[in-house]
């Protein structure tokens, strides 16, 4: 068998296209930005906050979970969220290679 196209690239070009890909959706975004101004985890707040079903919170939760933007910890029934500050600075980093060396090479 061939080789799988991510493995012609990159860990890092691979690591952010990912995070594009997640962050595709208004929702994610949406979520991120709601959660990363609070000051401690969230657990139901996003439902009525985003104005989405439950479960299709969890679905986005679960895809910025994937890519460890987000931590979370169980609290009796519940799971609550916060921003993985170690990961987001991460990415944060590698964004900012990412468009600092870009030159501006346009006619």
């Amino acid at each position: 068998m061939g080789i799988t196209k991510t493995q012609i690239f990159t860990e890092q070009q691979n690591d952010l296209a990912q995070f594009f890909k997640v962050l595709g959706h208004p929702a994610r975004v949406a979520i991120l930005q709601y959660i990363s101004k609070q000051n401690a985890c969230i657990c139901n707040d996003l439902v009525e906050e985003i104005g989405l079903a439950q479960a299709t919170i969890s679905q986005h939760l679960k895809e910025l979970k994937s890519i460890g933007l987000l931590k979370g910890e169980v609290e009796g029934k519940r799971m609550c969220y916060c921003i993985n500050i170690k990961r987001w600075t991460a990415i944060q980093k590698q964004l900012n290679i990412f468009f600092n060396t870009t030159k501006s090479n346009c006619c």
